[in-house]
């Protein structure tokens, strides 16, 4: 499908380097395959890029969907794209963070490969905050890998770089939560100059997929991510069964 851009704003875009899933997984037994004469991608017993597609939120009170939502292989989405771009332009104060894919700078997941079918649709909130949801069709091994996943040691501060700007971020991690098959809440605050915001993501795991919600914005909750996690979840199982 045509890849559609998804919009994130600079400040924005420098906190989802250090939080938003840009990073690749891989390696189950279960690989994703090409569907012949559909242009997406699929889960071995699994889901195609377009189911999950269809499975992202259509709607949720108090925000907006910001374009069309994007889908196809993982490595292959415009939005993870970009962000990637601008991680490769930052620079870390901690090497060992940049990938660790568990809080630092790595995001949400880690490891996942680039065939993976994902969808992926982002929302504006009244108030200022921007949410991204992203469904990623997954082996049951590797999806316990991603909720099973911890901040690496020395990592839940440090400071990124992007061009002559610096930002501080401090990571908050809790323990493992019981949304869907299982579920982990990691939370960034992220100071930039005189500007503070915050990031609370969510990874989710259910049959044959994970989901992750990400809420960025001045107020960001871990109880408004957990929620919208959970509806998240529930509108991925009534269209997947």
């Amino acid at each position: 499908m045509a890849h559609r851009l998804l919009p994130v704003a600079m400040p924005a875009a420098v906190t989802l380097v250090a939080v938003a899933a840009t990073a690749g997984c891989g390696g189950g037994d279960e690989r994703a395959q090409p569907v012949r004469g559909t242009g997406r991608t699929v889960l071995t017993g699994g889901y195609t890029s377009a189911q999950l597609e269809q499975a992202l939120l259509v709607e949720t009170p108090g925000y907006t969907r910001a374009g069309e939502p994007d889908s196809g292989e993982y490595g292959t989405l415009k939005a993870f794209q970009d962000l990637a771009q601008l991680r490769r332009q930052m620079t870390v104060d901690k090497p060992r963070c940049q990938n660790g894919g568990a809080g630092g700078a790595g995001g949400p997941v880690g490891n996942v490969e680039a065939d993976v079918p994902a969808a992926l649709a982002a929302f504006t909130g009244r108030d200022g905050h921007m949410v991204t949801e992203t469904l990623m069709g997954m082996s049951a091994a590797d999806a316990e890998k991603q909720v099973g996943a911890r901040v690496p040691p020395g990592c839940l501060t440090f400071r990124t770089k992007v061009g002559r700007q610096w930002s501080e971020h401090r990571v908050v991690e809790t323990p493992q939560g019981g949304i869907g098959g299982g579920s982990r809440s990691v939370g960034v605050a992220t100071t930039t100059g005189r500007d503070r915001t915050y990031t609370w993501y969510v990874v989710f795991k259910d049959t044959r997929y994970i989901g992750t919600v990400s809420v960025f914005g001045p107020r960001a909750t871990r109880q408004e991510a957990e929620r919208l996690a959970r509806e998240s979840l529930a509108q991925a199982r009534r269209i997947l069964g």
